[in-house]
């Protein structure tokens, strides 16, 4: 008969004293190999057998975030850090657990308390960075980022990062200015700076033109408006412009600090905001002007250096905000070939595809990301509308219905899947699909379809009603396209 030990030995499987070291070496074997799935029950079978010894919890730990479990590692590192609070390798990978789960927030603690263990630790001061940034915390990752440009001047992941947190930061001064006052002049002229990148020059005439009436004294404007003049042939006008900036008196330091800072090539003061109280539009504004000059710097460094997966990165995403899909997706597959298998880089090529309606490249790449993550709603999404565009919306509609089990509000796919039922004639399926997805519809192409399938449901006063909407919205459409063609013509300065 067995004694209690001897069946609580058995029942736990715990190995003989003999055999610990053999089971740890054959573990450490396994994770110098890559084959961490392998090594975890080892862990387990050791941590069993020396309960409450950190060194061998932490590899397990290690394990489990290696093979990518990490819901299963956090505990681990959490528990390990109970015992000893300041142990890097711990903190380091509880952080880079967090990361990985999308949960920046939670990642901050663990990586800033790794970087006062450890200051010139540069993946721990970069992680932290990376988290600060993903939680919203621009200013504080920017510091991070610039302590690092000192540690790894040559690391071209530095100088993307500090470019992507200073444009981070004058997103948010820009947002936040909109949300204070949409109408205000300085949103006009933020939003004429993003159409001359863009090569929208009537567009950015039209934005300088309403900033320059209420902000005529304001610096940069009228040299902005000759900028557009000359890219556009009117270089005798662009001098008119040019003159008017260069007559303007200095600016007021004392009630315009901001102008003040970035004028004198201050962009770091400019860029910060006063703590004591909300800032004003103004504040704003040159927080934002300020941001992006800083964020400039940092990628034309980017671009002094060796290439790189992320100057590529950084092409691909100019080329897309430039509507340039298909050199996006070139330089997408460059950074793919620096850094293969890279599952973010991968989704982004095949956004690009499909924005350059190559749609069968487009499913092809996205498929071969999917199974790392098959509920994501956007992976989802363009499968699905890649199918539907291709004609084939039974194909689409199995994704379409996964992106909305993922995202229930993702209007875009309930549009598309609304689209792929009604094409299949299934009218009462399609029907609560178009419904919620009306509030895109800006040109009334989802009101005409949701007309039909009312139509073909058997509503006739809801197809009547839908048919209506879609020809206001015909009309309003074309009547903004008129006063819109009237508004951007770029006219002599007055």
């Amino acid at each position: 008969m067995l004694s209690a030990l001897s069946f609580l030995l058995l029942a736990n499987r715990l190995p003989a004293a003999e055999d610990l070291p053999a089971i740890s070496q054959r573990a450490k074997s396994l994770m110098a190999e890559g084959r961490f799935k392998e090594a975890i029950p080892l862990y387990k079978q050791l941590v069993a057998a020396l309960p409450g010894n950190p060194g061998l919890l932490l590899n397990l730990g290690m394990a489990e975030h290696m093979a990518g479990d990490e819901r299963a590692a956090i505990p681990i590192f959490e528990s390990v850090l109970k015992t000893q609070p300041k142990l890097l390798p711990a903190l380091l990978s509880l952080g880079a657990a967090r990361l990985a789960l999308r949960e920046p927030a939670l990642a901050v603690a663990p990586l800033q308390k790794a970087v006062d263990a450890d200051p010139a630790n540069p993946d721990a001061r970069g992680m932290l960075a990376d988290a600060l940034n993903g939680a919203g915390q621009f200013d504080a990752a920017a510091a991070q980022y610039r302590k690092l440009t000192d540690l790894a001047p040559n690391d071209p992941r530095v100088w993307y990062g500090l470019g992507m947190a200073y444009q981070s930061m004058a997103t948010d001064a820009f947002e936040r200015l909109q949300k204070l006052n949409g109408k205000s002049p300085f949103v006009a002229a933020l939003i004429a700076d993003t159409r001359v990148q863009r090569h929208q020059y009537r567009s950015a005439f039209y934005f300088f033109s309403e900033a320059q009436k209420q902000l005529p004294s304001t610096h940069g404007i009228h040299a902005a408006l000759a900028e557009v003049y000359r890219k556009t042939g009117h270089s005798d006008w662009a001098a008119a412009e040019d003159a008017k900036e260069t007559a303007l008196p200095p600016a007021d330091c004392a009630a315009h600090n901001g102008e003040c800072q970035f004028l004198a090539g201050h962009d770091l003061q400019a860029a910060t905001l006063p703590r004591a109280a909300a800032p004003s539009a103004e504040a704003l504004y040159w927080r934002a002007k300020a941001a992006n000059e800083l964020s400039l710097q940092a990628l034309v460094r980017l671009g002094q250096l060796p290439p790189s997966m992320e100057l590529h990165q950084l092409r691909a995403e100019i080329a897309r905000d430039q509507n340039q899909h298909l050199e996006s997706a070139k330089e997408w597959r460059a950074a793919l070939e620096l850094a293969p298998g890279n599952p973010r880089l991968q989704q982004e090529l095949a956004v690009s595809c499909f924005l350059a309606a190559d749609y069968r490249t487009a499913i092809a790449e996205t498929e071969k990301v999917l199974p790392s993550n098959p509920r994501s709603p956007e992976l989802n999404f363009t499968l699905g509308d890649s199918w539907l565009r291709l004609e084939d919306p039974e194909k689409a509609v199995p994704y379409l219905r996964a992106a909305l089990a993922a995202d229930p509000k993702m209007r875009a796919a309930d549009a598309s899947l609304g689209l792929s039922l009604s094409r299949l004639g299934k009218f009462a399926e399609a029907v609560p699909h178009l419904e919620r997805a009306q509030e895109l519809d800006d040109d009334g192409s989802l009101h005409y379809q949701l007309a039909r399938a009312y139509q073909a449901a058997g509503n006739a006063a809801k197809a009547q009603a839908a048919m209506a909407q879609y020809q206001e919205l015909q009309k309003r459409n074309q009547e903004q396209k008129e006063e819109a063609a009237r508004e951007t013509q770029i006219v002599p300065p007055k």
